[in-house]
């Protein structure tokens, strides 16, 4: 079987990793892990220096009581 060699177009994967395409699916996997976590957790998305990057943090002080006491954010990532 002959060895296939992949050669990635560089400027291309910088465009996708920072498309809009790829932050709307960042913010719905962000989402979905929100809704998993319960109320008192927000999220946000922006586009840094070379991707997009969501995230989600607790909210309100009743959230950060929950985080710490059960690793909620940890858990709704599984």
């Amino acid at each position: 079987m002959a060895k296939v060699k992949v050669a990635l177009n560089r400027s291309g994967v910088r465009a996708l990793l920072k498309s809009e395409e790829m932050k709307a699916m960042c913010a719905e996997k962000a989402q979905a892990v929100r809704a998993r976590c319960g109320t008192g957790y927000a999220t946000d998305t922006y586009t840094g220096k070379t991707r997009v990057n969501a995230m989600v943090w607790a909210d309100t002080t009743q959230a950060k009581r929950d985080n710490a006491e059960n690793n909620t954010l940890l858990k709704a990532l599984k």
